[in-house]
């Protein structure tokens, strides 16, 4: 299995990426596949697809450079928030802990009420998770994301602001690097912390597949998408594949595609 920090090396130890940390184990196979960079300019427009098939020891990836850009993790991040939420108690249980809606009305009408962490992360609201980052502060928050050594670690730019305009960067591979370490439950948090965020995950059944991912949207509290991500992991049987996705989503049709488009990617590799 893929050790913290490995998938990283290994795509460096391969060439699909720049130089990376290296792990002391056997590199996985992997593969550049075309016809998977294809499916974005059929979409007109440009993105990348990897994609980590655990029990084949598989990485495939729709090119080399994408894959190792970084980018704003846009609500993505919602996954290590939920996170240390949890692990730091300010958000007990996800299913009953409340947070008022404070009355503005924004253009996301599922934003304009109360949630639940649970209800939160499902219809990604953001004003939810600012206000939860402003609850753990930012030396925890910081604390945290050191732990998780979560891409490049920078939350300068406002504690309720770092992942949507400020200085968080992550590329798709340190995507599949964090998650694969959720859906292992080897964070260095409580394994209560991981299971619960692990159950909150927005599903998606594809036939006898399950797909637990978190979609971001650049720009959305504002009404101007610009980048797009989907991340997590699909379960088919007992296969896990780990998989990052990312787009640009300059036109309002590109902001629907992020799932349907991911299916597409997992199931030409055989993962759905």
């Amino acid at each position: 299995m893929l050790t913290r920090r490995s998938t990283l090396g290994l795509l460096a130890a391969t060439a699909i990426l720049p130089s990376r940390a290296f792990a002391h184990v056997a590199p996985p196979r992997n593969e550049i596949r075309d016809t998977l960079a294809k499916r974005f300019t059929d979409l007109g427009t440009s993105g990348t697809f990897v994609g980590y098939k655990v029990e084949d020891y598989l990485i495939v990836a729709s090119d080399k450079e994408r894959s190792g850009e970084a980018k704003l993790p846009a609500s993505t991040f919602k996954i290590p928030n939920s996170l240390i939420a949890l692990e730091t108690g300010v958000v007990v249980d996800p299913d009953k802990d409340v947070f008022p809606w404070d009355g503005v009305k924004r253009p996301i009408e599922a934003w304009n009420k109360d949630h639940t962490l649970r209800s939160a992360i499902a219809v990604s609201a953001v004003p939810v998770y600012q206000e939860i980052a402003r609850r753990i502060g930012q030396e925890r928050m910081q604390k945290y994301v050191d732990l998780f050594d979560y891409g490049n670690r920078d939350i300068g730019g406002g504690i309720d602001q770092f992942w949507l305009t400020g200085a968080l960067r992550i590329d798709p591979v340190e995507q599949i690097d964090f998650v694969d370490r959720l859906r292992r439950r080897a964070l260095p948090i409580s394994k209560r912390s991981q299971d619960l965020v692990a159950d909150i995950l927005p599903v998606t059944k594809v036939g006898d597949s399950i797909i637990r991912a978190k979609s971001g949207l650049l720009g959305a509290e504002r009404g101007q998408p610009s980048l797009g991500w989907m991340v997590g992991w699909a379960e088919k049987g007992e296969a896990h594949t780990v998989f990052a996705l990312n787009m640009d989503c300059t036109e309002p049709r590109l902001v629907g595609e992020r799932m349907p488009l991911t299916q597409a990617c997992l199931a030409e590799i055989g993962a759905v």
